[in-house]
C-alpha cells in the first residue's frame, strides 16, 4: 500500500462524524490530534484551534524560508453519519480502491493535501504550505468560518471531491421557515376553527410558483439555475381538531449575485398576507472565480485542465473566496459522498497529490 494509502486508510478508521448530524457523532477531536502527531513526525508545524467548544481544527504548515507567496490546502475532517453502512472505518481497498465514510468525502483529500505540505517543506521553497483541516463542513462550518476570519494567504485549493476537475463556481444556500397561524378548535366546529394547515397549501402553491420563475430565468453558465424547495411540513395537534400552526421548513439554492436580502424579500412573499411569520437560518454565499483569474490559469496548467466547472454542492470556499483569498476546488475521482457505499479512487489521489506540490511549488517559488 502506497503512503497515500495507508494515511488515507488511517483517516477513514477514525470516526469523525459530526455531532450536529448524529446524536452519537464523534466530532473532530480524535482525527485533529492524528493530524496534529502525523504533522509533527513530518518535521512540520502542527496546532490545534478550537473554532467552537469540542470542535478543533488542525492547522499544519511547511514553513518557507521566507519572502515567498502562501498556499493555503482546504480539507474538512468531519463526515455525515454511517447509518447503513457495513464497515464504515474499515478502510478495506480493493483493487484502486479505497472504502470507507469520508474516503471521498474527503479524508482521501486530507491525506493528499498533508502528503503535498510534507513533500512541499523539502523543495526548499520560499513561500508557506497551510493546510487547514478544518471542522464542521458539514453542516455550519466554524472551521473554515475561523480560519477565513483570522488567516491570510495568497491562494488557497478547497480539495473537496471534484472527479479531478478544476471548479471556480458553486452555489450558496439559504434555509427558512414560514408560521402559518390558524384556531384551533373541535373538529366538530368549523364556525370556530381555522385550519392552519390548508393556509399553507397557499404558501406551497406560491414557493412552486417562485421556483418556476427561478426555472424560467436565464441560467448561470457554469451552474444552472437557482431553485428552491420545501424540505419540512408540520402541523396540527390531533386527528379531530383544527390545527392552530403549520410549519414550512425550505431552502433556497442562491446562484452568484443573489443575495440573502433577496431571499428574505421572497419568503415574506410566499407568505402574503396570510397570518403568520417568517425567519431565515442558516445561510451560505455562493462562490465564484473569474475564469481568466492569474491562479485559475496556473492551477488548470497544472492539473491539464482543458474546461471550468461548477459544482451544484455548497463547500468552504465559499468562505475563503469571500475573504479576498484566490480559490479553486479540485479533488479526487469516487462515488457515494453521503451515501452507503464510498470510495475514493486511489490512483486520482496520487494524481491529485501531484497537482497540490506543483501547485505549490509554482506558488510558493
Amino acid at each position: 500500500m502506497s503512503e497515500l494509502a495507508e494515511l488515507t486508510r488511517q483517516l477513514v478508521a477514525i470516526d469523525s462524524v459530526n455531532p450536529g448530524l448524529a446524536v452519537d457523532g464523534a466530532g473532530e477531536a480524535e482525527i485533529a490530534r492524528f493530524v496534529v502527531a502525523w504533522a509533527e513526525r513530518a518535521g512540520l508545524q502542527a496546532e490545534v484551534e478550537e473554532p467552537s467548544p469540542g470542535r478543533p481544527n488542525a492547522i499544519v504548515t511547511a514553513r518557507g524560508s521566507g519572502g515567498g507567496d502562501t498556499l493555503l490546502l482546504n480539507a474538512h475532517t468531519d463526515t455525515v453519519g454511517v447509518t447503513g453502512m457495513d464497515e464504515p472505518f474499515s478502510g478495506r481497498v480493493e483493487g484502486d480502491r479505497l472504502y470507507g465514510r469520508g474516503s471521498y468525502d474527503m479524508k482521501g483529500s486530507l491525506a493528499a493535501s498533508l502528503l503535498a505540505a510534507a513533500r512541499a517543506a523539502e523543495l526548499g521553497l520560499r513561500g508557506d504550505v497551510v493546510v487547514t483541516a478544518v471542522s464542521d463542513e458539514e453542516l455550519g462550518s466554524v472551521g473554515s468560518e475561523a480560519v477565513a476570519a483570522t488567516r491570510r494567504a495568497d491562494a488557497a485549493i478547497v480539495t473537496e471531491p471534484t472527479d479531478e476537475r478544476l471548479a471556480v463556481a458553486h452555489k450558496g444556500f439559504a434555509g427558512f421557515e414560514i408560521e402559518t397561524e390558524g384556531v384551533a378548535a373541535h373538529g366538530s366546529r368549523p364556525d370556530l376553527g381555522v385550519d392552519a394547515i390548508v393556509r399553507m397549501g397557499d404558501v406551497l402553491v406560491r414557493l412552486a410558483s417562485l421556483d418556476s420563475e427561478l426555472e424560467a430565468r436565464e441560467p448561470h453558465p457554469l451552474l444552472g439555475r437557482g431553485s428552491v424547495h420545501a424540505s419540512l411540513v408540520e402541523g396540527g395537534q390531533e386527528y379531530s381538531s383544527y390545527p392552530a400552526s403549520c410549519r414550512l421548513t425550505g431552502e433556497r439554492r442562491l446562484l452568484p449575485g443573489e443575495t440573502l436580502d433577496q431571499v428574505e424579500r421572497e419568503v415574506q412573499a410566499l407568505l402574503g398576507d396570510l397570518p403568520g411569520s417568517t425567519t431565515t437560518g442558516l445561510s451560505r454565499p455562493p462562490f465564484e472565480m473569474a475564469p481568466d483569474h492569474p491562479f485559475v490559469r496556473l492551477v488548470a496548467d497544472c492539473a491539464g485542465a482543458t474546461e471550468l466547472v461548477g459544482m451544484a454542492f455548497w463547500a468552504d470556499s465559499g468562505l475563503l473566496g469571500g475573504a479576498g483569498i484566490p480559490t479553486v476546488l479540485f479533488g479526487p475521482r469516487g462515488e457515494g459522498a453521503h451515501a452507503v457505499v464510498e470510495w475514493v479512487d486511489l490512483t486520482s489521489l496520487e494524481r491529485c497529490l501531484d497537482v497540490y506540490v506543483e501547485v505549490a511549488r509554482r506558488v510558493c517559488a
